[in-house]
């Protein structure tokens, strides 16, 4: 519930404390965690009355967030997954990332913040981890009012990098200064999915970070990957990675902006089969899609005039605030300006152990088209 969506406090609740939701005729909404620093005055976990937010209720949350990972047979011991996915678990606030036997914690909430050696031990209990590491998300302190820093939770520091299994192939993740948690572990099945058009292929990969799209396509047999990225340390992480999956001497790595690379590429005459746009965030805020918007738009114009005829284009977007319509439409419109025909083959989201709330559809946020370019 934002500030403004509120009529009035009764009595004083410090921040943190459990709170009560009524309508203005005094009817129950929900029961949630007050924080008067937030423009987010309430989070709301429980719509049933009775039900108090206690340490019981938070482990029986996560212990069923916990139950759907293992369902969805994502606990091998050298596997990644998302433990807890925020409002889509009912953790509003708490995201937990595992990596081997190693979990990285995110607090963007001050209430469960305060709760956290309550929520810590009952991570511990069920699923007995090697050691937890916390990172702070960009901007939360001051969102929430929170004085947080990374650091060890328990068990020193994470082996860096830590080594996992993703679909037969090896990546090195450092969850200490890697970008979000250390991998993107939302672009799951995405990743997965290139192999499909990637044997015999000119492939190339925008914004690689450390190189889960380009290492799929070398290995479904890509006759030639080359992956783009401005950060050196990403570059790095991927070069690595690639070493370790004996793929090294099928792929190029080129530090560059992600416009001026694919600038410098069409005006080249150069033309991949397969190519793969995958930009990091483009706007927080809604009053910021528009700009977005346009990014994205200058991105994938580039992109469609850097695939051959018949290339398939796979292009991502994990900024929240810009929905399917509106990329789908940019999409129509890069379509005209290029005077390129656009065949959606399929519309994917993040991987399952991302899962989309049906009362908080801001959980939806990942979106990845792979389109067939005439």
């Amino acid at each position: 519930m934002f500030s403004g969506a509120i009529q009035r406090v009764e009595g004083e609740p410090r921040d943190g404390d459990e709170v009560v939701l009524v309508t203005d005729r005094g009817e129950f909404v929900g029961r949630g965690l007050y924080n008067s620093n937030s423009n987010i005055h309430v989070r709301l976990y429980s719509w049933d009355e009775p039900t108090r937010l206690d340490e019981v209720y938070f482990a029986d949350r996560i212990a069923a967030a916990l139950k759907l990972r293992r369902t969805l047979k994502l606990d091998a011991a050298d596997g990644a997954c998302r433990l807890v996915f925020s409002e889509a678990d009912g953790l509003s606030g708490l995201i937990v990332d595992r990596y081997a036997d190693w979990l990285l914690v995110q607090f963007t909430s001050l209430a469960l913040a305060q709760r956290k050696d309550s929520l810590l031990a009952a991570l511990r209990e069920q699923w007995q981890p090697a050691g937890m590491w916390l990172r702070t998300e960009k901007g939360i302190r001051n969102a929430e009012g929170l004085e947080i820093a990374d650091g060890p939770l328990e068990g020193g520091t994470p082996p860096r990098p830590i080594v996992i299994d993703e679909h037969g192939l090896k990546y090195g993740v450092d969850v200490v200064e890697g970008q979000k948690t250390g991998f993107f572990l939302d672009q799951r099945e995405n990743r997965a999915s290139v192999a499909t058009f990637a044997a015999g292929a000119r492939v190339l990969d925008v914004c690689c970070y450390s190189g889960g799209f380009s290492l799929n396509a070398a290995r479904a047999g890509a006759r030639q990957v080359v992956a783009i990225d401005s950060s050196s340390t990403a570059l790095a992480l991927a070069e690595a990675n690639a070493e370790r999956n004996g793929l090294r001497d099928k792929m190029e790595f080129v530090k560059s902006d992600a416009f001026k690379a694919l600038e410098v590429i069409r005006d080249r005459g150069e033309r991949f089969d397969l190519l793969i746009l995958d930009p990091p965030k483009l706007a927080r805020h809604a009053k910021g899609v528009p700009e977005a918007l346009r990014g994205y738009h200058g991105l994938n114009q580039l992109a469609v005039q850097c695939l051959a005829p018949d290339g398939i284009l796979v292009t991502c977007s994990c900024t929240g605030n810009v929905d399917r319509l509106q990329f789908e439409e940019m999409l129509a419109e890069v379509a005209r300006t290029t005077n390129r025909d656009l065949q959606i083959l399929s519309s994917r989201g993040a991987a399952p152990d991302h899962p989309t709330s049906v009362v908080c559809r801001e959980t939806e946020y990942l979106k990845c088209y792979t389109c067939r370019v005439r």
